[in-house]
């Protein structure tokens, strides 16, 4: 891509775990429209593949618990609803920060990228998710029409932890 070209300097650099990153801002919409074609349903979708797999680890990790707490006459009970209780956190954060993505995500061809390109850490991608889950917890929900109205369908969470969803496949084509 020519220097002068005034998109953002896409390209593979040290850090970045063999994924694109760019200096300046992220990509333009208008001129990258590959990368955020159709973000937003499959996001939507994504998160709940996301929720039928979390809900299965509940529902094992519950019926593990339950023996457990019946074996040790109720003494593990607290630690397994602990577990249960931060298991969605801790399911979005593990993956996010260490592929960039959920399985939900990686099936609809999705990857979350920090602002400036690189793929984001764990403490990012624990902000991330607890931003999503407070931001939804304190407004039923309606939080999520933000995308509706922002240049490149970011999420409230997105803003606020610095963090931008885009097209996984084409990303790693447009970097090539």
């Amino acid at each position: 891509m020519p220097e002068n070209s005034g998109l953002p300097d896409l390209r593979l650099g040290p850090g970045t775990r063999g994924h694109a990153a760019w200096d300046q801002a992220p990509p333009d919409p208008l001129a990258e429209p590959d990368l955020f074609d159709g973000v937003l349903p499959r996001r939507v979708t994504a998160y709940v593949l996301d929720l039928v797999l979390i809900l299965g680890l509940w529902v094992a990790l519950s019926m593990a618990f339950g023996v457990a707490g019946i074996l040790t006459f109720g003494a593990l009970t607290p630690f397994g609803l602990i577990v249960l209780a931060v298991l969605p956190v801790g399911y979005h954060t593990f993956f996010i920060g260490r592929d960039g993505a959920t399985p939900g995500m990686r099936v609809f061809d999705l990857e979350v990228r920090s602002w400036t390109g690189r793929p984001p850490d764990t403490s990012q991608a624990f902000l991330t998710t607890v931003l999503f889950y407070a931001s939804i917890s304190l407004t039923a929900w309606l939080v999520l029409l933000v995308p509706l109205f922002t240049d490149r369908s970011r999420t409230l969470h997105d803003i606020l932890a610095g963090t931008i969803v885009l097209r996984r496949t084409r990303l790693r084509a447009s970097a090539s």
